[in-house]
């Protein structure tokens, strides 16, 4: 594998006026890993030429189809090695099943898809093609909470019991009309899963990531609080696991004063852990009976696993989506090369987990909250 060598990456979506599309591009660059030659930045034509002029994609470089863009970009032999999916949720299946069959890599936004029908033919799909797909569960890459997966792991708090987890924003608290607020608010582009589907998921991901364990039944009360609405905007749900652990789960996107409250906390027999996106870099372990211990990144007893500064310079948001896109490359690069490779990148099977924790929560929410099966 030549790290030296960028890999040759297309974008779908992200252009002008989509915040992820530029967090996707400066984590793409972070690294030196890749290089972004072609896109299919919008459905419009002139929009798509200004935002890859604006970008930098040459004009041959650019589609306004993102099922031309596969076609036509797999026919090159300077063609791209893999894409990025930057879209609204609707449109995350037709292209990444347009790009896996044509053997390109994907990295894809989350929710893997809108429906777990979905999500569950793109699996097929991905089995079947000769390339691999990437979800963009970012919060798992920052080193604290690998470390947190590492200390579960370890055994260092017992067998586990409690399982918390919540994702709070405040930027739908009113009505709106911008742009991110517009498709992220109709079923038709978003799915039917409101605030489950865009930060719900995150949550769910992360509590199964770092506690290893996922829930067997679920109980969800969702609502839309601002009058109109047509998808949930607050979404309260219990967890039921087959060990005997209990867990909850609260996303909000309604709740005044939170920007991003993505917090976690876990707690076992012999010591519980705790923490927040606020202080990314801080994870708080407690022994029963002990002091609590503050872990810190590039402490005594915290990581530098994926960092890229020195201990006390602080990384986040950017950082974590950067860790998963060179960690993207490394696997890619791998998979060229017929080489195996250990990762902990988020994949298909998170991607249908997702969409399975947002259909158990439609389903209980449509029987009044009643508890009801995690489908397998």
């Amino acid at each position: 594998m030549d790290r030296h060598i960028p890999i040759r990456l297309g974008m779908v979506g992200g252009g002008i006026g989509a915040m992820i599309g530029e967090v996707h591009r400066i984590a793409a660059r972070l690294d030196n890993s890749f290089d972004l030659i072609a896109g299919a930045l919008s459905s419009t034509p002139e929009k798509a030429e200004e935002s890859a002029a604006k970008i930098g994609i040459a004009p041959e470089r650019t589609y306004s189809d993102f099922t031309e863009m596969a076609r036509a970009e797999a026919a090159r032999t300077d063609g791209i090695e893999a894409v990025s999916i930057c879209t609204p949720n609707h449109l995350h299946f037709p292209a990444a099943k347009a790009f896996l069959e044509q053997g390109i890599h994907v990295i894809c936004d989350k929710p893997m898809t809108s429906t777990l029908e979905q999500a569950l033919e793109l699996g097929e799909i991905a089995r079947k093609a000769d390339a691999l797909f990437v979800l963009t569960h970012n919060y798992s890459a920052y080193p604290q909470l690998r470390l947190a997966r590492e200390l579960v792991q370890s055994g260092a708090l017992g067998p586990i019991r409690l399982v918390q987890v919540e994702y709070a924003q405040d930027w739908l608290a009113e009505p709106t009309e911008s742009k991110q607020a517009d498709w992220r608010t109709d079923p038709a582009r978003a799915g039917a899963g409101g605030s489950i589907g865009d930060i719900g998921t995150h949550a769910f991901q992360l509590a199964r990531f770092v506690s290893g364990q996922r829930p067997a039944q679920i109980a969800a009360d969702l609502t839309s609080f601002v009058p109109g609405r047509r998808v949930d905007d607050n979404a309260h749900v219990m967890m039921r696991y087959a060990s005997g652990a209990k867990g909850t789960l609260w996303c909000s996107q309604v709740a005044p004063g939170t920007e991003n409250g993505l917090k976690l906390r876990i707690y076992g027999e012999k010591a519980g852990i705790e923490w927040s996106h606020e202080t990314p870099e801080t994870l708080w372990f407690t022994a029963l009976g002990e002091p609590a211990r503050k872990l810190r990144r590039g402490g005594p007893e915290g990581t530098m696993i994926g960092s890229r500064v020195p201990a006390g310079h602080p990384e986040g948001y950017l950082e974590g989506f950067a860790t998963l896109y060179g960690e993207a490359a490394d696997a890619i690069r791998a998979y060229q090369a017929g080489q195996a490779i250990e990762t902990l990148l988020p994949g298909i099977k998170d991607g249908i987990e997702g969409l399975r924790f947002i259909d158990a929560c439609l389903r209980s929410n449509a029987k009044d909250a009643a508890w009801v099966e995690l489908m397998p």
